[in-house]
């Protein structure tokens, strides 16, 4: 296991205050549940569909349509909480959240307020190698999507796309634990990332499938600290919750604006108004979009069309029977199984399929030397092209054969890199391109001291100056390798040109 400490997070002191001020922060993260229908019909997800072409009655409001549950969405769910290490509700229910909007034609939201199926869990949010704090989870609940409203495609009218109304998410509510704009966007990347293993949602932010409500307030230095543990956060400052973030860059900036905002109120004697706020990146500022509604406001009441829902432990037990290895878990065997350092681990396991593709590379062979050419060659090679590890032209196979041809000697480092470029390029066998291009290593030591040889006999004047200071040496070894077209096998080079020199 990795030696984590459980450090507690330093008050963000917030420039520009005239007085010390900690931040308070819990989110609300929407994740789109990865299912190929919505909560409670059968039309289709897709993504990218012609407005209005993914939507069965009961989405579009239809007198005399009830809804029926998609169990695989719960299951989702359920496996979603299991992997946050949270307690799953045997019996939990849904309310109807009532209000107005134009793309939400049923004129109320499907959603779980009084009874979730997921209670309380747990995120360890990784700060630094060896650093992790903990964010606890109050609840997960189950619910629909709405429509979208389009205002930009005519100048006196909207228009409403309900591809999106009834699609299912899973609401991951915090506790206000979280303590800066850094640690706010560490979190949602662990996660994202915890969802990506997991196969519950595909964390696409740009689609709209991830999207992050964050509520922010102020208060006096100890403060929180007081409050933590007894769940009393009344006597903290007066929230506000910025909503539908979906950028790391853009939480931290709102975070920050919003912070200011807060402390510049009240250190003018002002108080602040609870309220939901917009994140403006064209300004880098919050606006004000509504006044913050409570439970009432919504009047909540248990849907009468929907029974609740009862479900077996047996049923849940073989949901965390087929969990898949966790980002932490397989972090710490990688540093363990392949002897890497946590930083290397936490860079390979970032992304699923990263981590899936280093495995494949890494079977049988020596596992730092993959980690290497996975992380600076592969990720720095895919980077400069905007291509991620999905769309990498080399295979494990490949990159694996190449890592082959190292370890037998075959060829050496410098000629891997060209190998590499080459089967990055145009792809091939790694072995035959070698055979083909003649780019095998010499390792005849007789063509290797013939080379030595000649270039000690060109550069006499050079041959004292390495003898008086065998640091020099080196110049032999680079000629050498020059004249060879860089083939031969450096330590051979490097021994014999020792031993040329009486070094």
């Amino acid at each position: 296991m990795l030696d984590l400490t459980y450090a507690a997070p330093e008050p963000k002191r917030i420039a520009g205050a005239k007085d010390d001020w900690e931040l308070v922060i819990g989110m609300e993260v929407h994740a789109q549940i990865a299912t190929k229908a919505k909560l409670f019909s059968g039309a289709s997800t897709q993504f990218g569909a012609e407005p209005n072409s993914n939507v069965a009655f009961v989405d579009a409001g239809m007198p005399g349509m009830l809804p029926v549950v998609n169990e695989f969405c719960i299951e989702q769910a359920v496996r979603t909480g299991l992997g946050l290490k949270a307690a799953i509700n045997l019996w939990s229910a849904f309310d109807r959240k009532n209000y107005f909007y134009p793309d939400l034609p049923q004129g109320y939201q499907i959603s779980q307020l009084y009874h979730p199926l997921v209670g309380e869990g747990e995120v360890l949010v990784d700060m630094a190698p060896g650093i992790a704090r903990l964010v606890r989870i109050e609840r997960i609940h189950v619910e629909q999507d709405a429509g979208k409203s389009i205002h930009d495609m005519d100048p006196a009218m909207s228009f409403v796309d309900l591809n999106r109304t009834g699609v299912a998410l899973m609401e991951i509510v915090s506790r206000p634990d979280i303590r800066g704009p850094e640690e706010a966007a560490a979190y949602v990347v662990k996660l994202r990332q915890i969802l990506r293993y997991l196969g519950t949602c595909d964390g696409n932010m740009q689609n709209g499938n991830l999207r992050a409500d964050v509520n922010v307030s102020v208060c006096r230095p100890g403060q929180y600290e007081k409050f933590r543990d007894t769940g009393d956060f009344g006597h903290l400052g007066t929230r506000c919750e910025i909503k539908n973030m979906n950028s790391m860059r853009f939480i931290q900036q709102a975070i920050e604006h919003e912070a200011r905002r807060q402390i510049a109120i009240i250190e003018d004697g002002g108080a602040v108004v609870q309220e939901t706020r917009l994140y403006d990146p064209d300004k880098g500022e919050t606006r004000s979009m509504r006044s913050k509604e409570e439970a009432h406001d919504y009047r909540y009441f248990p849907d009468p069309d929907l029974l609740p829902l009862e479900i077996e432990q047996e049923w849940v037990d073989g949901i965390k029977a087929s969990l898949p290895e966790l980002p932490d878990a397989k972090k710490a065997r990688f540093v363990l199984d392949f002897g890497l350092s946590e930083y290397d681990a936490s860079v390979l396991t970032a992304e699923v399929e990263a981590a899936a593709y280093f495995e494949a590379v890494a079977e049988g062979r020596d596992g730092k030397m993959a980690a290497n050419w996975v992380i600076n060659d592969l990720f720095g090679r895919l980077k400069k092209d905007d291509r991620d590890i999905t769309q990498s032209p080399v295979s494990p196979a490949q990159l694996g054969g190449i890592l082959d041809l190292i370890a037998s000697g075959d060829i050496s480092g410098k000629i891997a890199k060209d190998l590499f470029e080459i089967v990055y390029t145009t792809g091939g066998d790694p072995a035959a391109i070698v055979a083909e291009r003649g780019m095998k290593q010499v390792t005849d030591t007789a063509a290797i001291e013939a080379a030595v040889d000649a270039v000690i006999q060109a550069n006499p004047a050079q041959v004292e100056k390495a003898q008086a200071n065998p640091k020099l040496a080196g110049w032999f070894v680079g000629q050498v390798m020059k004249a060879t077209g860089g083939k031969a096998n450096p330590a051979a080079v490097n021994a014999i040109v020792t031993a040329r020199l009486g070094l």
